[in-house]
Order: structure tokens, then sequence, then C-alpha cells
């Protein structure tokens, strides 16, 4: 009997020394729903990070310094992780918290947020294939695993598909445990409404659809129709709001961040909206979303010249912020580029600009020539909007402007047979400039960069697009198409099966990827 009782005795004070071990603040078992924030907020951000690296492959900027940058010259940075930061959020900050998530919201019924993971399990296989290539699905998650097999291209995609499938049925259903007050304590960009994420899902659906278009296989009535379920407007916009509370809960791209201070906007952006590329015609958003020089005029950066080139001071552009010099938080900026402007993820305009692709490619050109307006004219609002967020710096883009804008026949063709993909590739960059990187890349390879448009009169689909004259020495004299899988895990831990696809060779980051093969 002593014994039982001193056994009693030495339960209950393990039971009170595990209890002094529970921190109530930062539960050890949380609730389904406070999963889910978290990583939305990498999802939205991922894009701005990888965007210092891959947004000077598209020449959306450029960095200024005494040689030239290895990301202008379409290369890497060796033994760095720089251009993987999905990598680490899609295996690390998503992976095992998202299949809890999951688990949990599958074990309560809870069929909203279970689709939404479905969702960003698809956008993460998305992302990360279009990025590199080859990547670890099938193994991703296998306990005691220290070697990890790619898996081809081709499964990526359609597992994405599967998987898109899969968040489609779950966000259609109205029974068991759904609830869009539970949804929305985690969901900071629909605040629970299933609805919106139910158009997102057909959003990527059509995304991943239309990477087909070099292949046989391309089915642009399916694409369409992706489109068509998904966003019906600028208030389906997917948006990451910051409330500048914290460094984390601050635009990535604005100055309280201090990412971004020495970025500038390069020849390309400006040639598209200055006239230049469209016949003279000056694109009203060019100055809501670029920056002028101290005199005043709007320029960019030549990526083959070493700092500012022959440019005096007043003629060099300011940073993407409007300022000749780094500023501190709070300081108005202009576009996507304020502490608290509102981030995208996908946005109606970048899917009507997908919808009217597919129509030209179909030869639906009377539905191709009404979405591209609409694409535009929405994209318009979106910059309007984007400079509402924290009273910016530009002025609005009126409605006279922007009707002068969209009634230009150079800019939009009042006969359907005069559309061309030159319009809708070009116009498509601009509205994807500053945030849509992975798509805006992937455009470019679709189209092997400097591709040609018979029907716009000898005008590249990009117009005004030029490769780097001085590409990076391991490229051997070809243009990137992949970023090199991430370093300190791939190729300090995985090398065995880095060499299986060629990734230890040293131009692997010039290997074209499957998808934009025939």
């Amino acid at each position: 009997m002593t014994c039982l009782v001193a056994c009693l005795v030495l339960v209950s004070s393990c039971k009170k020394f595990l209890d002094v071990n529970e921190n109530p603040n930062a539960p050890q078992d949380v609730t389904a729903n406070l999963y889910l924030a978290p990583m939305l907020h990498w999802m939205v951000t991922d894009a701005a990070y990888e965007g210092r690296h891959i947004g000077r492959y598209t020449q959306n900027w450029t960095l200024p310094a005494a040689t030239l940058g290895t990301w202008d010259r379409m290369g890497y940075d060796p033994g760095s992780d720089n251009g993987a930061q999905t990598f680490r959020d899609v295996y690390w900050s998503l992976g095992k918290n998202l299949i809890d998530m999951m688990t949990k919201a599958e074990a309560e019924e809870r069929w909203d947020l279970l689709g939404v993971g479905y969702i960003l399990k698809a956008w993460g296989w998305q992302t990360l294939t279009d990025l590199h290539g080859e990547i670890t699905i099938k193994e991703a998650f296998v306990p005691n695993k220290t070697e990890f097999a790619y898996d081809s291209q081709e499964f990526a995609y359609e597992e994405v598909r599967r998987l898109l499938g899969l968040a489609i049925s779950n966000l259609q259903r109205t029974d068991g445990a759904v609830d869009a007050t539970f949804l929305s304590v985690g969901d900071k960009i629909y605040n629970g409404d299933r609805t919106k994420w139910l158009k997102y899902a057909y959003g990527l659906l059509a995304i991943n659809l239309s990477h087909y278009s070099n292949k046989s296989v391309y089915d642009p009535n399916a694409v369409i129709a992706a489109v068509d379920k998904s966003f019906a407007g600028n208030a389906d916009d997917a948006l990451l709001t910051y409330g500048r509370l914290g460094n984390d809960d601050s635009n990535f791209m604005g100055p309280r961040r201090q990412n971004f201070q020495n970025y500038r906007q390069t020849q390309f952006i400006v040639g598209l909206m200055n006239g230049t590329q469209f016949d003279n015609v000056v694109d009203p958003r060019m100055t809501r979303m670029l920056v002028p020089a101290p005199d005043g005029v709007y320029r960019g950066l030549d990526v083959n010249v070493v700092n500012y080139g022959a440019l005096t001071t007043a003629q060099r552009p300011n940073n993407i912020w409007g300022y000749d010099a780094n500023i501190t938080a709070g300081k108005p900026t202009t576009y996507l580029f304020d502490d608290v402007s509102r981030f995208p993820s996908m946005t109606y305009s970048q899917l009507q600009f997908i919808k009217a692709e597919a129509a030209y490619r179909k030869g639906d050109k009377a539905v191709a020539l009404d979405t591209y307006r609409n694409a535009i004219s929405s994209h318009i609002d979106f910059v309007n909007a984007r400079n509402s967020d924290n009273g910016q710096l530009p002025s609005q883009i009126t409605s006279s402007e922007k009707t002068a804008f969209l009634n230009n026949t150079a800019i939009v063709p009042v006969l359907a047979s005069d559309l061309t993909l030159s319009h809708i590739m070009s116009q498509k960059y601009i509205a994807q400039w500053g945030w849509g990187h992975y798509e805006t890349w992937m455009d470019m390879r679709r189209y092997h960069y400097t591709d040609v448009d018979p029907a716009a009169n000898g005008k590249q689909i990009f117009r005004g697009f030029a490769v780097p004259t001085g590409l990076y020495g391991d490229n051997g004299g070809k243009v990137v198409q992949r970023v090199r899988l991430r370093y300190n895990s791939e190729y300090v831990w995985n090398r065995a099966n880095l060499d299986k696809i060629g990734g230890l060779a040293a131009d692997f980051h010039t290997v074209p990827l499957w998808i934009i093969q025939p």
C-alpha cells in the first residue's frame, strides 16, 4: 500500500512537472485552421523573394553595379541558396505543416479547409517544377530517408491536376463541418470564402493547362473553360493584405523590409510603356507603375552596361520606390512597392490574358480580342487599386485616360483579324510586371525569349526584349531555362540523384524544361 501511494505521488508530481512545460501561448497541438495563415503568407510572398533573381532573367529590373550581375547575365550564384526560397518553403514551411493541417481537416470533415490544402499542395508542385524542372514528389515526405529521387516534370504537371481535382471537389461540398468562420481564422486572403478558393483552383488549373502550348496535346478549349470558371472580376483577385504591425506583416518589396532599395527598372519595360514598342502610344500606367529619373524623364537601365553607363546623375532612374537613394519605412512610394501594398498571387487580368492567348491559338480571334481588351482594362483598374492601398504617390488613371488608351488601335485593334500574339503577350508582361515572376518567366521560355510573331510584321512576341550580350560563363552561349535546385540540400546531400538528371553539369540551368518542348 505504501508503494502504491508512493507511485501515485510520483505520477502526480510528474504530471505537474509536465504541466510546467506546456506553454498556453505556444500549444504543441493546434486546431487545423491555425496552420493556414503562415502557409498562405509564403504562397504569396515567395514570388517577391524569387523576383529578386528571376525578375532579372525576365528584365523586370536590374541591379546597377561595377560588374554585371550573374542573374542579369542569366546565370546563378554557385554555392548559394539564392533563387531557392520556394524550394525551402514547399518542403519545409508548408511540408509537414500542410500534411498535418489536411489530415486534421479531413478527420473533422472540414472540406473547405481541406480544399484549400489541396490548392496549396498543387501550387507548391506547380511553382517548383516551373522553376527547377525535375523535383521530388513521391518520396518528398517519406520518413527516415536521406536521399530522394526526382520525379519527371510530366508527372509533376499531372499530379498538380490531380490535386486540383480534389481541391475542386472538396470546395464544392457544403456538408460536414464546412464553416466560413472557422476557415477565416487562418484565411488571410479570402476571409473564409470557399467559393473564391474554388475560383482560385480553376485559375491554377488554367495556368497549368496553358503551359502545354508547345505540345500537340495543348487544348485551348480546356484552358478557356477553366478561366471561365475562375475569377469573374478584380474583386476575386488573390491579394495578401499587410498591417505593418511587424516586419513579416509588411510588404517584402516595401521600404521597411529593405530588400529592393537598389533595384532599377530596365530599358525593356520602359520601352513597352513609353511608346517605343507600341507606335508612340504612351501607356498611362507608366507614370503609375514606373518611376522617373531626377530630371523627370522615364528611363530604364541597359542590362549590358555596368552601373549607369553614360547617364548623368540627373538621368539615372530612381529606385523602384521612386527615390535616388535609400529611404525608411513610412515614406510614400508607388504601385506594389509600398509597405502595405496588397500583393497578388493571382489576378483576374492575368487569367484574362491566358484566355486571350488560348482563344487566339484556337483561331477564335473575336473572343481573343474582346478578352484581350478586358485584360488591359482590368489591369488599369488593378493599378489604380494598388496605388490606393496606402495613398501612394501617383495620381489615379482617369476614366478619360483609360478610354483613350483602350480606343487607340495601336494598343487594341478595331478588327479581330489585326490582333496578334505579340499584342497579347507583351501586354501580359506589363500586367505581371513586378509580381507575376513565375508566370512571366514561363511565358518567355515558352516563346524562347525572342520568338518573332509573323502576324505582327516581324515584331517579337515580347517586343524589344534582347538576350544579354554577355551571358554567364557556364551557359556556353545558351539562355537560362531553369533555376538550379537548392544548394544546401540537393548539392550537399543529394548529389547522387542530382547526377541522374544531369544536375551536376555546369550548364544544367540551360537545359530546357519538358513542358516547353514539343
